[in-house]
């Protein structure tokens, strides 16, 4: 399970670091895929490939189904350097904003990365209001 936040930097080719303990969880190589809210996702491959297997599952007729699969699958198969660092391709640096400060916050079943402006401006004034309209729909957290 992934927990905890990390700040980092990401160097001018686009290296991360990636903190021995989400490297551990993660393994030799693992996945970074866009993720909603204009984050990136770090996922080991388990976990990748059981999304596929349920985007697979979904209509492929459906626009809906086509262009989650453009978005989720806009990935790249991540390795470690010698120094614990991993690549970032250009096109998700940019998709996510990342140009310097980095935060990889731990959120149970993935890694998220984010340029640490774009996290520090997220309104989680009305998380009560989420929690409550999430046990509506029958998650009750």
């Amino acid at each position: 399970m992934f927990l905890g936040q990390f700040n980092h930097t990401i160097d001018a080719k686009g290296r991360l670091i990636i903190p021995s303990k989400y490297r551990e969880e993660l393994g030799d190589n693992f996945i970074i895929s866009k993720g909603y809210d204009e984050c990136l996702y770090a996922l080991d491959r388990d976990s990748f490939e059981e999304q596929f297997e349920k985007i697979k599952a979904l209509p492929q007729s459906l626009k809906e189904t086509r262009r989650l699969k453009r978005f989720y699958f806009d990935a790249v198969e991540a390795e470690y350097d010698k120094q614990g660092r991993v690549l970032i391709p250009a096109n998700l640096r940019a998709f996510a904003g990342l140009e310097k400060d980095v935060v990889l916050l731990g959120v149970g079943d993935k890694v998220e990365i984010w340029s640490a402006e774009r996290l520090e401006s997220m309104d989680t004034s009305n998380i009560e209001e989420d929690a409550e309209a999430l046990a509506r729909m029958g998650y009750d957290i």
